[in-house]
């Protein structure tokens, strides 16, 4: 078998956070000789989705004409020869969309699902927190409000931004208020049994960072990500020895290496790797074995369709022994199901892991004509 072709898509999802963290979609479609094809999905930022096209289409030059089945070549040699050992961001979320469809492909060939080429499955259902719930809430009586609604759909676990907007390292005491108003509302709101966590999104220095948590504790977070920037491990290795609230990052960083200072300097408790940005399937199989004897979990990014990267970060989440949730957007459903031929529906705060081949779900391509690329400009660029 060879591969005879490489194209992307890139698709409006349809919706708008009050992030401001409006993006597009960008699927890789790899054809083989065989009629056999395979989807995967890059992981994407608001206004640079088509630079990660562009480096798709770079990439694919070079992997026409190869047999599907040597994965772990390809990306090794892209990244030592193509990209000279100098990854950046834009490139990884290339090469792990590129990935998934190898992958893809060679379960459709060997009629698998992909978990099933990695080890097998540990479990037949993953557990899901969701993302994206909150909509336009500002107050917290309105966070309190949406809350409520995702619980009673069935999510036993929920991510938010409480600390939403602010850019600098610092925090005023009313902005700081106002996030522990937020965080009390929906606390008192859902009650003690769901799971809540706190994604600070990289703000913070680490003197605020441990000011914040402390703060927070009261309200039992099951987790406080990202508290500071992901490119001072010592420093979040200082917030998780000053806080009672375990520690995640991940999510910005890339491949093995990048991972391995977490691990030696005890910086997290638990991990994040996102499939669509961290080299892909295998790659983040990886990470998650590394991360064993450091007794860190995994719980995987997924800030993607619920399509492609989602089918992606369910068979690596079935095959890794110390996973433990996964990342679900509820606002992305609607379009993704639009897109898709079959879905992925929540029960219970589950989802059942996928059965058909390859990564079990197909893209309606007639359907991704519908939703055109969208020039979302970024608003805190100034």
């Amino acid at each position: 078998m060879k591969i005879t072709d490489i194209k992307t898509f890139l698709v409006d999802p349809g919706y708008t956070l009050n992030l401001g963290d409006t993006k597009n979609w960008v699927f890789i479609r790899i054809e083989t000789d065989e009629g056999i094809r395979g989807w995967g999905e890059c992981y994407t930022l608001l206004d640079r989705e088509r630079s990660i096209a562009a480096y798709v289409d770079h990439i694919g030059h070079y992997l026409v004409g190869r047999n599907p089945f040597n994965i772990k070549h390809f990306t090794t040699v892209m990244y030592e020869d193509y990209a000279d050992k100098q990854g950046a961001m834009d490139y990884f979320c290339a090469i792990s969309g590129i990935e998934q469809a190898l992958w893809d492909i060679v379960g459709k060939r060997l009629n698998t699902p992909v978990y099933n080429l990695l080890g097998g499955s540990c479990r037949d259902k993953i557990k899901v927190y969701a993302n994206g719930w909150w909509d336009d809430a500002r107050t917290p009586e309105e966070y309190a409000h949406k809350a409520i609604q995702v619980v009673r759909s069935g999510f036993k676990a929920l991510k938010f931004y409480p600390f939403n907007g602010l850019k600098e390292t610092y925090i005023s005491k009313q902005k700081e208020q106002l996030a522990i108003d937020i965080v009390r509302a929906v606390r008192e709101a859902i009650g003690p049994d769901i799971d809540l966590m706190i994604d600070v999104y990289r703000i913070f220095s680490p003197l605020y960072a441990i000011r914040a948590a402390r703060m927070l504790e009261q309200f039992n977070p099951f987790w406080y990500e990202d508290p500071i920037a992901p490119d001072s491990i010592d420093d979040l290795a200082e917030v998780r020895r000053n806080i009672n609230i375990p520690v995640v990052t991940g999510e910005a960083l890339y491949t093995k290496s990048a991972f391995r200072q977490v691990f030696e300097k005890k910086a997290a408790d638990i991990i994040n790797p996102d499939v669509c940005s961290c080299g892909g399937i295998l790659e983040m199989k990886e990470i998650a074995a590394m991360a064993e004897p450091y007794q860190v979990i995994v719980t995987p990014h997924n800030y993607n369709s619920a399509t492609i990267g989602l089918a992606a970060s369910l068979h690596v989440s079935a095959c890794i022994p110390n996973f433990l949730i996964l990342e679900y957007f509820v606002n992305f459903k609607a379009r993704s199901d639009e897109i898709s031929v079959g879905s992925f529906n929540v029960e219970d705060g589950y989802i059942s892991i996928p059965q058909g081949p390859g990564l079990g779900m197909e893209i309606n391509e007639e359907a991704l004509t519908k939703y055109p690329y969208k020039n979302f400009v970024n608003p805190a660029v100034r």
